[in-house]
């Protein structure tokens, strides 16, 4: 101890002081370490017999009385069903119980080959019926579609020819209600022509007068898609941004892979990224080639790739994608001619079909959209989609009496088989929705 001090005073007092403090910080901690264990010790006893205490009790299962029947004395038969009946349906009941049944009806007089057969007779599984549902109708599908036009037109007049009198001033009341359909004002004129100057005076007959003339309206505008007599048959897409397109070649593809074709969707839209990807996502999911160019690549070589793939890989149709574009551009046009005269130098009269895609939604805009673009180039078929969402279906009566282009197909949903070839009887029999007699 004397040695240890003296080395201590042998040091300046600050660090004499600071090793002063260390040894009793030291000292301090070992003698607190020490207690905590004591402490921890006498705790420790209490908390394992807490956890004894509160353990349960576990009951010892009854033994099994030697003389008890089990499976393994049975006969091979009931050892067999057991086994079956085990596979077959968990909730059959264990076989000891089942042994113990059959020693009871053994002893009533049965044999062992009845119980057998009771037993496997009782598992074996009932099949379901498979139910079928049957798809819907085409009439139903577009009854529906078409319900926001039937009742925005049809509610109007249905109020106007309630009347007792029918005068100028109903007439005039018609005309509005057949423009705010958009049914357009030139067509709307002819119609009012036509049914007013028969001298019509009841309300049945007056609607039955205009479904007649809707129906010749439309009859003159069918027209499927060309036979695909040439090898390959190109049929050229063109359209706004917007209306659909994309959608409509994929079930475009999808109809004609369908009915044992080869298709190639082209991806000509090379302004946007995103067209290609979804077009390709399109093609991926309906099964057709795909051909595309890189984002911002010439619209035309792409056609023209295109269409040396399709000779070579002996497709029968090939649809080409085009940028979608507003009308009113016409530098934007002159790319679709160009694009039209490369597809007509390969392949002799194509394309075959320059099929134009409008949105019903839009109204009157979609029939000044077809105007344009069939300015620039030849427009062969209309395509009009979205009319399950929207009021402004009767556009295609405008569209039919106006332009001397064929409707060829009309969306009517969202599924792949709601691409529907035209059919004048149906979409009016379907927009008048009256269940009585069909206008023919």
């Amino acid at each position: 101890m004397n040695n240890l001090l003296n080395i201590i005073n042998s040091y300046p007092a600050v660090y004499a002081d600071i090793f002063v403090v260390f040894v009793l910080a030291l000292i301090l901690y070992l003698l607190t370490l020490f207690i905590s264990k004591i402490i921890l010790r006498k705790e420790t006893p209490e908390v394992e017999k807490k956890v004894i205490e509160e353990k349960p009790t576990i009951t010892p299962p009854e033994e099994v009385p030697v003389d008890s029947p089990t499976t393994e004395s049975a006969p091979v038969e009931v050892q067999d069903a057991f086994k079956a009946a085990g596979a077959l349906d968990p909730e059959i009941p264990e076989p000891s119980t089942i042994t113990e049944e059959t020693t009871a009806i053994e002893g009533a007089g049965t044999t062992k080959e009845e119980v057998v057969a009771e037993v496997v007779e009782e598992v074996e599984p009932v099949e379901e019926p498979h139910v079928v549902s049957e798809p819907e109708s085409v009439l139903s599908k577009l009854r529906k579609g078409l319900s926001k036009t039937q009742t925005g037109l049809f509610g109007k007049l249905d109020g106007i020819f309630s009347r007792n009198e029918i005068d100028q001033e109903t007439w005039d009341e018609f005309e509005e209600s057949l423009i705010s359909s958009d049914i357009g004002v030139s067509t709307t004129m002819k119609l009012r022509e036509v049914i007013a100057g028969n001298n019509l005076n009841n309300p049945s007959d007056i609607k039955y007068a205009l479904k007649t003339e809707i129906l010749n309206i439309l009859k003159n505008a069918e027209g499927g898609m060309s036979e695909l007599s040439a090898k390959p048959t190109v049929a050229m897409v063109v359209g706004v941004n917007g209306v659909g397109k994309t959608t409509t070649i994929g079930k475009l593809a999808n109809k004609f892979i369908k009915d044992g074709n080869k298709v190639m969707v082209a991806a000509a839209d090379t302004f946007r990224a995103a067209a290609i990807e979804q077009l390709e996502v399109w093609s991926q999911r309906v099964g057709s080639d795909f051909i595309k160019g890189s984002p911002g690549a010439d619209p035309s070589a792409v056609a023209f790739d295109a269409v040396q793939a399709s000779l070579s890989r002996d497709i029968d149709l090939l649809i080409v994608d085009t940028a979608g574009r507003l009308h009113t551009k016409s530098n934007l046009m002159d790319e679709l001619k160009k694009i039209n005269r490369i597809l007509g130098r390969e392949i002799s009269d194509s394309p075959h079909e320059v099929l134009i895609v409008l949105d019903a939604t839009t109204g009157q805009n979609a029939v000044q959209q077809a105007k344009s673009f069939n300015e620039a180039i030849d427009v062969t078929g209309i395509v009009l989609t979205k009319l399950d969402g929207t009021a402004k279906g009767g556009v295609i009566i405008a569209i039919a009496d106006e332009l001397n282009i064929p409707v060829k197909y009309i969306g009517i949903g969202e599924a792949l088989e709601d691409l529907r070839e035209f059919n004048a009887e149906e979409f009016v029999e379907a927009l008048f929705d009256e269940g009585g007699s069909t206008v023919h």
